[in-house]
């Protein structure tokens, strides 16, 4: 029997695929990093679950996370969007997807990708935790401060909590359960 995180719902083959092939598990490529951000400000109040759920919905309702479209949506795109059942319709929260495209924009015109952006706040390699469901913490120091320099930078939806979780979620900590199978495999630092 494969022992999983806690969390990991076996009742949904997809939760079941984001368990164990994306969560906790190193990324660098820029689509899906900025994808992430997105969703993982869209989960606020709500399950990850929800968001995983709607996910192909969002890729298609968002020019598959393009920030270059997505910074220069109109009032007509915006309400488009709100009436997307396929999504979150929250106005804070699409209008949050589009400050955060134009705020991508500007740290990449500033000479920085979001990948080296995020990365060199932990050196380059992730951090593994060993953790399990009563002692993973839903913020810390260094989610603390990555949020802040975000919301300098002018994303939105980047709370400590949100960007915790989205750091667990592009593999910058890995935070499987210690008796995860998935635990420690993105390298131990």
């Amino acid at each position: 029997m494969t022992i999983r995180c806690s969390w990991a719902n076996p009742a949904n083959p997809r939760y079941l695929d984001y368990h164990d092939h994306e969560w906790g598990v190193p990324c660098h490529d820029e689509n899906r990093l900025f994808e992430m951000l997105n969703l993982e400000g869209a989960q606020a109040g709500l399950s990850w679950e929800t968001i995983l759920n709607k996910r192909a919905s969002y890729r298609a309702a968002f020019d598959g996370w393009d920030a270059e479209k997505i910074a220069r949506y109109d009032a007509a795109k915006v309400a488009q969007l709100l009436a997307d059942p396929g999504i979150v319709r929250n106005r804070l929260k699409v209008a949050a997807a589009i400050t955060n495209a134009q705020a991508y924009l500007r740290l990449r015109e500033e000479g920085a990708t979001l990948d080296s952006f995020l990365w060199a706040y932990v050196g380059g390699l992730p951090i593994v935790n060993s953790y399990t469901r009563e002692t993973r913490p839903a913020k810390t120091a260094l989610s603390d401060r990555l949020s802040k320099d975000l919301a300098r930078r002018g994303f939105k939806f980047v709370g400590s909590t949100i960007v915790y979780a989205y750091m667990q979620g592009i593999g910058m900590v890995d935070d499987h359960d210690v008796d995860c199978f998935c635990h420690g495999r993105a390298g131990r630092r």
